[in-house]
C-alpha cells in the first residue's frame, strides 16, 4: 500500500494535546512508531531516550511560534489573516481564509492586486501580488497605518485548523527548544515533531550521552488542500551546531532532524564537499529522493497527509520502502495526525548481529 493511495480517517485527527487528554499525562505521552528500514516497532514517546544511543545528535529548531491569525474584513466581508513570511523588501506573504467558528478549513482566493484588509485597530494589508510558483493562496502584501508584528501580538491567535477542538493558548504551540528572537521573527506554524519532548526527557537525553544541534527555519503557512511543496523561508545554521553536526559524522554517531524544517535547514548549509558550515538567509532548498540527504541519518516526524510534498524528504532520508511501511502501520495502529499527533522516528536500518562461532 503507497501512502498516497490511503485516506486518513477523520477519527484520526488529533483534536486536543497530549497532556489535556488524561490526568497525569505529559506531551511525551503520544505514541511513537519506529522504523528501522521495514522494520516497525511501536512505542510511547518517552521511551525515546533507550530508542537512542551515545554520540547521536538531534538537530532541533529553536524558532518560536507567533499568534499569526487575526481577523481581518475584505470588502465587507470577514476573513481571517494567516501571516506567514515577513520578506527582506517588508513586504508579508499572508492566506486569506473563510472563518468557520472552529477555526478555518477554507482557502479563499486573494486579490484583486490592490484590495485591502482591514486589521483590527484601523491598519490595512494591501495585497500587491500572488507569491510565484504556488497556486495564488498566498500573496504579498504591504501594511499601510500598521505595525503587522504589534498587531499580531495585541490581537492574533495561534493558527488552528477545524480538526482540532477549540483554540488552543499560544505556549502550547511552542516547543522546549523555542527562543524568542530579538527581530520578533518566528513560524507561522509550530515546528510541531519537537512538541513532544519536555524539560525532562531533554535533561535524561544528555545524561545519556545524546548532543543536541540548534538550528531555525521560521516555517510560513503550510499549504493544508493543495499540498504545496515549501516556498522559501529564512534560516539560520550557527557556527557552534555547524562544528557539531561535522564532527558526528566523522565518528560514529549518527545525526537525527527533529522535524522536517531541521533537516530542510541543515541540508541548505551542506557544501559540495559535504562539510556544514554555518549559513543564514532563506533557503529554497525541496528535498526530494532524487536530490537525497547529504547530513541526515534519521528523521523525527509527525505523520503527514498521504498527499503531502514532505512524504518525498522522508523518502529521501529512510527510502520509500521504509516510509510505505510505516505508514501502513500507523493507519493499522490507529496512530494520530497532525500537531498534536503521534510522532514517527526514521532511523537507519540496522545490520543483523553476526552469531559468534
Amino acid at each position: 500500500m503507497r501512502p498516497a493511495a490511503v485516506r486518513v480517517p477523520e477519527e484520526l485527527s488529533a483534536r486536543v494535546p497530549a497532556e489535556q487528554r488524561g490526568p497525569g499525562l505529559d506531551r511525551d505521552a503520544v505514541r511513537l512508531l519506529v522504523s528501522r528500514g521495514t522494520r516497525v516497532s511501536h512505542h510511547v514517546f518517552a521511551e525515546l531516550p533507550g530508542l537512542l544511543r551515545a554520540g547521536d545528535l538531534l538537530v532541533v529548531n529553536t524558532s518560536p511560534t507567533l499568534a499569526a491569525a487575526v481577523d481581518g474584513r475584505l470588502a465587507g466581508a470577514r476573513v481571517v489573516v494567516h501571516v506567514s513570511t515577513r520578506g527582506d523588501d517588508g513586504r508579508w506573504a499572508v492566506e486569506l481564509r473563510d472563518p468557520d467558528g472552529r477555526g478555518t478549513t477554507r482557502a479563499r482566493a486573494g486579490g484583486p492586486a490592490g484590495a485591502g484588509v482591514r486589521l483590527p485597530g484601523g491598519g490595512r494589508l494591501v495585497l500587491e501580488e500572488p507569491l510565484s510558483g504556488l497556486s495564488g493562496r498566498l500573496w504579498w502584501a504591504r501594511a499601510a497605518g500598521a505595525d503587522v508584528r504589534a498587531v499580531l501580538r495585541e490581537h492574533g491567535r495561534p493558527i488552528r485548523y477545524s480538526y482540532t477542538e477549540r483554540d488552543q493558548p499560544l505556549s502550547v504551540y511552542q516547543t522546549v527548544f523555542a527562543l524568542p528572537s530579538a527581530d520578533g521573527e518566528g513560524s507561522a506554524e509550530m515546528p510541531s515533531a519537537a512538541r513532544p519532548f519536555t524539560p525532562r526527557m531533554v535533561a535524561e537525553l544528555v545524561s545519556r550521552g545524546v548532543q543536541f544541534a540548534p538550528v531555525s527555519l521560521h516555517t510560513g503557512v503550510a499549504s493544508t488542500e493543495a499540498h504545496e511543496p515549501p516556498y522559501p523561508e529564512r534560516f539560520v545554521v550557527p557556527e557552534a551546531s555547524a562544528r557539531l553536526v561535522n564532527a558526528v559524522r566523522a565518528g560514529d554517531g549518527r545525526v537525527i532532524a527533529v522535524g522536517t524544517t531541521a533537516v530542510r535547514a541543515v541540508e541548505s548549509a551542506v557544501g559540495a564537499d559535504g562539510v556544514v558550515r554555518a549559513r543564514a538567509g532563506w533557503t529554497d532548498l525541496v528535498v526530494t529522493p532524487e536530490r537525497g540527504v547529504r547530513v541526515v541519518d534519521g528523521l523525527l516526524t509527525g505523520l503527514h497527509e498521504p498527499e503531502a510534498s514532505h512524504l518525498l524528504m522522508l523518502r529521501a532520508v529512510a527510502g520509500r520502502a521504509a516510509v510505505d511501511r510505516g505508514y501502513e502501520e500507523a493507519l493499522r495502529g490507529r496512530y494520530l495526525w497532525h500537531e498534536f499527533g503521534d510522532v514517527h522516528l526514521l532511523l537507519p536500518e540496522e545490520a543483523p548481529h553476526r552469531a559468534l562461532t
